[in-house]
């Protein structure tokens, strides 16, 4: 099964490789998941290309036992390299229809997993 070519967005561009080069909405988010740390992020709906904060999705953190619950060391810095996880999301996420809605799952502030919920197209 072949994959197909990443779809991207006027906010996005092959080479966003920083936070800075990221869109706000986008910024946002990534903080969000650094926030995080470990735990999960629901119903984050995709709009005109971009993650939307109203409404605002749920927030789910996991305390793991015997680690503090912390934000990632790289939370809320200007600017700093992308990780592949959070570049490879952005790809999905480009892809996705609009009016998609998200569940993701970090893990040390990265996303690692998530599902799209892909409004009825009926």
């Amino acid at each position: 099964m072949t994959r197909p070519p990443p779809v991207r967005s006027r906010t996005t561009s092959t080479d966003l490789t920083r936070k800075a080069d990221l869109s706000p909405p986008r910024q946002r988010l990534v903080e969000l998941m650094q926030e995080i740390n470990f735990g999960r992020v629901e119903d984050l709906v995709k709009r005109k290309d971009e993650p939307q904060w109203s409404p605002s999705p749920r927030v789910f953190r996991d305390v793991i036992i015997g680690k503090p619950p912390c934000p990632h060391p790289e939370w809320q810095q200007a600017d700093f390299a992308l990780k592949d996880h959070v570049t490879d999301f952005f790809e999905h996420f480009d892809r996705a229809p609009e009016g998609a809605r998200f569940t993701i799952f970090v893990r040390d502030g990265l996303p690692v997993r998530f599902t799209i919920e892909e409004p009825n197209q009926s």
